[in-house]
């Protein structure tokens, strides 16, 4: 299993979880996160972690107190996801259904190999998808406002309000 990290400029990081373990708080808060952080840093040399929002699901090794006091420590911010909600988790609704399209069909006979195949389709998705799944991404978190937190892929009730402001 793989933990992947991405932004709206593509993909971060991918931390692998040993065979067939479970992803819990301590996990994610020693190996984890720490590597997130660092490969961030390395990236953004002059901001580092500075301001950061991550979104992560509920799953509770995100919710855990020593997850969150960890985040305190780093100050990074969260931001909420709801419950049951896969249409609202970027991996959920965009980068696993991409990663099974590209995938679909192949065998692969090592978990190396599949490693392999997994980060080349994601190292060939474009830039311009990327920001595009964060757009889609909020779209759809104001169609759940708009729907009161129901379900919105059913909701045929949605109106959207824009507005523009010159400067």
């Amino acid at each position: 299993m793989w933990a992947i990290f991405f932004r709206s400029s593509g993909f971060v990081e991918g931390i692998a979880l040993e065979d067939r373990k479970t992803v819990t708080a301590d996990w994610y808060t020693t190996i984890c996160l720490p590597k997130i952080f660092s490969t961030i840093e390395k990236q953004r040399e002059k901001s580092g972690v500075r301001g950061i929002l991550l979104h992560h699901n509920n799953a509770s090794s995100h919710t855990a107190l020593r997850t969150r006091e960890f985040l305190v420590n780093y100050r990074i911010g969260t931001l909420p996801h709801t419950p049951y909600s896969p249409d609202l988790a970027p991996c959920d609704f965009w980068l696993f259904p991409k990663l099974k399209d590209q995938l679909r069909g192949r065998r692969f006979f090592s978990n190396e190999e599949l490693t392999r195949a997994l980060f080349l389709a994601i190292e060939e998705i474009p830039k311009e998808e990327w920001k595009m799944c964060f757009d889609t991404w909020f779209k759809r978190m104001k169609r759940c406002i708009e729907c009161h937190g129901e379900y919105f892929e059913k909701c045929d009730h949605i109106v959207f309000n824009t507005y523009y402001i010159s400067i």
